[in-house]
């Protein structure tokens, strides 16, 4: 008689990518969510509304939260405002609401990311890793973690701290990541397709999403953001990091700027037209993008 085999023990599943918290009221948009990320590798907890994704979040700490803007009893500005006072934690913000108000205040509400609906499934997954990926499981390469310094500003990219003149600087994920960056090539002008692709690795999404982070670092790091001496505009290419003694004519340059501001604002008021800085700039978006974004200034 021949022997069956024996089955073999049920082996360990796989250890999960990371875990996320999926906080959405429509069940069918957080079933879809939840399937996509499960099926890329991740752990997932679903939230149906705030006060049940801040009892989630508190049992265990998610990786990362990807949060409706629009939930019953408490939305999600005031839920992403609440998990970010008891530490960092990644947030992509999932709304219907495409306005630009809206995408900047949950962006400076902490979240790292903001995908408007309808969207690709895929996309969303895409923007998990890579926002997973900048927070930072295993040590930068050697390049990238010596310690970055200048105008007073010193960052430890393995330490993930970073302070000003000694004082301690609250920085989201994004804003660490376009600050050492641009600590890393003082004086170079980069576009802002060119600081989306380099400092988050995306090839696509909202430009706006750069121009709102560069406020948001101006008004932690300039002694006055009105008026940057650190991380200047640099008008139709985008922007760049000026440190002390980087060039002889920078304040020349500051004066011409100034100059050129003030007349742009004096024609403006003449004929009765908005002020425009910068170049329309339009991109490609994959689906559920947000419109294209006119000039605008950060």
């Amino acid at each position: 008689m021949e022997n069956t085999p024996l089955a073999p023990p049920h082996a360990p599943a796989p250890a999960a990518r990371g875990r996320v918290l999926v906080v959405d009221d429509d069940p069918t948009v957080a079933e879809v969510v939840v399937g996509y990320l499960h099926r890329a590798g991740y752990a997932v907890e679903r939230a149906g509304d705030g006060p049940a994704a801040l009892e989630r979040f508190a049992a265990a700490r998610p990786d990362l939260v990807v949060l409706d803007l629009m939930l019953p009893a408490m939305d999600g500005f005031e839920v992403c405002r609440r998990m970010r006072a008891h530490g960092p934690v990644p947030v992509i913000m999932l709304t219907a609401r495409g306005d630009e108000e809206d995408r900047i205040l949950g962006l400076e509400t902490g979240a790292d990311d903001y995908v408007t609906k309808p969207f690709s499934p895929r996309e969303l997954v895409l923007r998990v890793e890579s926002v997973l990926r900048r927070a930072g499981a295993g040590a930068p390469a050697a390049e990238e973690a010596r310690p970055l310094s200048g105008a007073g500003l010193r960052l430890d990219p393995v330490a993930r701290s970073a302070s000003r003149d000694g004082v301690g600087l609250a920085l989201t994920l994004r804003e660490f990541d376009l600050l050492a960056f641009l600590l890393r090539y003082p004086g170079r002008a980069f576009g802002r397709e060119e600081l989306m692709r380099e400092v988050w690795g995306w090839d696509f999404g909202d430009l706006s999403t750069v121009t709102v982070h560069i406020r948001r670092l101006r008004g932690k790091v300039e002694q006055d953001p009105a008026r940057p001496r650190l991380i200047r505009t640099v008008w139709g290419v985008g922007y760049r990091l000026d440190l002390p003694g980087d060039g002889e004519d920078a304040e020349a340059e500051e004066v011409a700027e100034a100059t050129a501001v003030g007349a742009v604002a004096d024609a403006a008021e003449v004929t009765g037209r908005p002020e425009v800085t910068g170049r329309p700039e339009v991109t490609g978006r994959p689906e559920g993008a947000g419109r294209p974004e006119g000039a605008g200034r950060a």
